[in-house]
């Protein structure tokens, strides 16, 4: 990139003082992004680049979201696929806005929305569900993935689990809400269990011993966990928001104007307002 970049001025490169994510390597381009439009695509070219002049037709006719929508993805394991499905699904259950099926990042967006995607600076970021927050007319184009010809994934299952859990406590509150299900489903059970013990006891039958007890007392305790773990990761992202950090901090620019080397959540340093 270096290199490049020093023959063509047109090529400009981001460097980060230290690696804050894909998500915020994302933000940090389209902080700076001057074009009328922009695509996000992987530097590994799995998403073919062909496809960007189907988004630039969609784009002349009026959409200003035009994202990658894979028909076929070829290369990858049943249980990638499975779990991909799973995940696209889980999200539209769960999320109030509508997250397009078989999409990543690889997307077109114009002008006024990445205007924007530019005041939204949560820190914990997932981009596709943000770019259907913020709305505007969107469609797809579709597209058969290929195999990939070098490298390996950056996305093992640890890090798709830590992205769904991102992308779902960042949009909805449904999971405090089955939680509150949950606790009363639970207490609903211990009243109906203390009952029909006391029951028992009055009708002078023997209350079976402690198994039965203690694996209430097991499943009680788990539902109550699992609750805290909930509630948890939400008061976590809050914790996190209100410490109101920059983003990302840039160690270097090339071909770039000179800006502040950080991105506040308050204000994307060196990037205009809407109104500029």
């Amino acid at each position: 990139l270096h290199e490049l970049a020093a023959v063509e001025q047109r090529y400009k490169v981001i460097s980060f003082s230290r690696n804050f994510g894909h998500q915020l390597a994302i933000t940090a381009g389209m902080d700076r992004a001057e074009g009328d439009a922009v695509v996000i695509m992987d530097a590994d070219l799995q998403d073919p680049p062909e496809v960007v002049t189907e988004m630039i037709a969609k784009w002349r006719e009026g959409y200003d979201v035009v994202y990658g929508q894979r028909s076929v993805r070829h290369g990858e394991s049943v249980f990638k696929r499975v779990t991909a499905a799973a995940f696209y699904r889980l999200l539209r259950a769960l999320l109030p806005i509508e997250i397009p099926l078989d999409t990543g990042d690889f997307r077109l967006m114009s002008r006024r929305v990445i205007l924007s995607m530019r005041a939204l600076r949560e820190q914990h970021r997932f981009v596709r569900a943000m770019v259907s927050w913020v709305g505007f007319k969107q469609t797809a184009v579709r597209y058969e993935r290929p195999e990939r010809f070098a490298g390996e994934t950056k996305y093992p299952l640890r890090k798709m689990l830590r992205f769904a859990i991102d992308g779902i406590t960042s949009f909805s509150i449904i999971p405090l809400r089955i939680a509150t299900w949950l606790g009363l489903l639970s207490g609903v059970i211990a009243i109906a269990t203390a009952g029909w013990a006391l029951y028992g006891a009055l009708a002078g039958q023997t209350v079976p011993g402690w198994a039965t007890i203690m694996i209430a007392v097991a499943l009680g305790a788990s539902a109550q966990l699992i609750m805290t773990g909930i509630l948890g990761e939400y008061i976590g992202r809050i914790y996190e928001e209100v410490k109101r950090r920059p983003l990302y901090v840039v160690a270097d620019t090339l071909n770039l104007p000179p800006t502040d080397r950080t991105s506040t959540a308050a204000d994307p340093a060196g990037v205009p307002s809407q109104e500029s």
